[in-house]
């Protein structure tokens, strides 16, 4: 069967740069505090992270286009909370993550994805602390992101499970306010309420730590349908809102649009090597036309190591995979014409409800199958599915706009329409797939 031709979307990444500028709890409308359901049980009316411990210290991201990235870190703080506490640099995260954007001009989630994915990140903040404009180099990865799950748009039952599961929901929304002084039409300073409803897109990233069904509709200044609304920690400092924090309407026209958590955080000595060849992470999409493709990267082990993970995207909801290794790998032109990969181990199938980055740990059994010798070639080969979808392979590629570079040399990726008939990425498309391999030394 001849490869089908492939069609390749490049363009997932518009930049809508969040760049706005820059604890007594918020009283529970009810008067009740209400203590966390199980994951599938009933939702209570009222939650606060705060009153749990799971919220971290309110930060002032000051003048400068940082909110993304105080976003980022503040949730995966939450994440982490109440058993391990972190104050994780913005400083670090903004300037070191590899694209050409200046903290003046914002920055969006993709690249806190491509920093923390790819291990230069988190550091903490006494290491680099925030608004000198430096930031030292050496400086390493304090925890692991292995795994970042995207919670469906507008889907407030599912948002408010993460909360309870993972502490804080990164999301956006849209504001013309740039600081604590500034004022808004859509702000109800008196009530520390907010709701925008327009068609402006979202310039600004909050954490949703709690929510409050019974919040008057009356205290917005715009004219909703309801009660209820999301509680965000902001990043403007204790002067705004409510010492920092703020209710956003369940009707807000972007609140709740884009939601991450970070689901994964593990010690740096989780592994011992990560292969990589998309260090500005998900900036594309690649495929057939199809919601189905296979992908590979083939890496050469720096040492005598035993594969043990394999991380990629799922680019959409409902996504099923295999996952296979082809050890002692040959060239490319062995790859592409000779069948090399029809030698492929399965070693993993599975499923992941929601899109996001997900490592996979391979079965002891299926890793001791792909034991590496220092120097030698191997690919690790993903077929996945993603329903509705007719580009299902996250890429990294060079847009063209100066903010995003693309190195084609730092791995080989393949593709191919039938696991049978593979084709370069680089050669083909001027792009790097988003495919990892993790590996213990042995």
């Amino acid at each position: 069967m001849k490869n089908k031709k492939w069609i390749a979307f490049l363009f997932f990444t518009v930049f809508l740069l969040t760049g706005c500028r820059s604890a007594q709890p918020i009283p529970d409308s009810s008067g009740k505090e209400v203590k966390p359901s199980q994951e599938t049980g009933v939702l209570p009316v009222f939650y606060d992270g705060r009153k749990e411990g799971r919220v971290p210290p309110v930060k002032n991201q000051g003048t400068l286009g940082t909110c993304w990235a105080f976003a980022s870190l503040q949730a995966l703080e939450a994440s982490l909370l109440p058993e391990e506490s972190y104050d994780f640099s913005e400083d670090h995260m903004s300037l070191g993550n590899g694209f050409s954007i200046p903290q003046e001009e914002g920055g969006e989630f993709t690249m806190s994805l491509a920093y923390l994915l790819s291990w230069k990140g988190p550091v903490l903040e006494s290491d680099d602390p925030y608004g000198d404009g430096i930031s030292p180099v050496g400086l390493k990865a304090v925890k692991h992101v292995q795994e970042v799950q995207l919670i469906p748009g507008k889907d407030y039952e599912k948002i408010k499970r993460a909360v309870l599961q993972y502490g804080g929901v990164q999301s956006s929304l849209y504001t013309s306010m740039t600081d604590e002084n500034s004022r808004s039409s859509s702000y109800n300073e008196e009530a520390y309420a907010y709701c925008y409803i327009g068609s402006q897109p979202p310039n600004h990233d909050s954490v949703i730590i709690g929510w409050d069904d019974a919040y008057p509709k009356e205290n917005f200044h715009e004219d909703v349908n309801g009660d209820g609304a999301f509680i965000c920690l902001n990043s403007w400092g204790k002067g705004f809102g409510d010492q920092g924090y703020y209710y956003v309407s369940y009707y807000d026209s972007n609140i709740g649009m884009n939601n991450l958590v970070y689901a994964a955080a593990e010690e740096p000595n989780n592994y011992d090597h990560i292969y990589q060849s998309d260090l500005r992470g998900w900036v594309g999409q690649l495929g057939y036309g199809e919601d189905t493709v296979w992908m590979s990267n083939v890496y050469e082990a720096e040492n005598n190591e035993t594969l043990s993970a394999v991380g990629f995207y799922a680019t959409a909801s409902r996504t099923t995979y295999e996952i296979y290794a082809v050890p002692a790998a040959k060239d490319r032109e062995a790859i592409i014409n000779g069948g090399d990969f029809d030698r492929r181990i399965r070693l993993a199938e599975g499923s992941f409800q929601n899109a996001g980055f997900y490592t996979v740990a391979l079965p002891e059994g299926a890793g001791k199958a792909v034991e590496l010798k220092k120097g030698e070639r191997f690919a690790v080969v993903v077929k996945i599915t993603t329903p509705d979808t007719v580009h299902p392979a996250a890429i990294e590629y060079d847009a063209g706009d100066g903010r995003t570079f693309a190195d084609l040399s730092d791995g080989e990726g393949y593709i191919s329409a039938d696991g049978g008939n593979w084709e370069s990425v680089e050669e083909k498309q001027n792009c790097n797939l988003c495919l990892k391999a993790y590996t213990k030394d042995r």
